[in-house]
């Protein structure tokens, strides 16, 4: 999905992080809520900035 980066556009990458990751943020315990946040990001970053062709996303071949 390409285009401009609008909070509408980052609010719905949020919606569809994993539930582990949202339900982590707030969770007691310091080390996992630190998890859930980088996995957050990490789900973010990826929609928002992931490459738009099919082809640039497959591993090239050794040889």
């Amino acid at each position: 999905m390409g285009g401009m980066i609008t909070a509408e556009r980052i609010a719905s990458l949020i919606e569809n992080a994993p539930a582990w990751a949202l339900i982590g943020l707030a969770a007691p315990g310091e080390s996992l809520r630190a998890a859930a946040q980088l996995e957050v990001a990490q789900h973010v970053y990826g929609g928002l900035f992931q490459p738009t062709n099919v082809e640039a996303t497959q591993i090239p071949l050794p040889w």
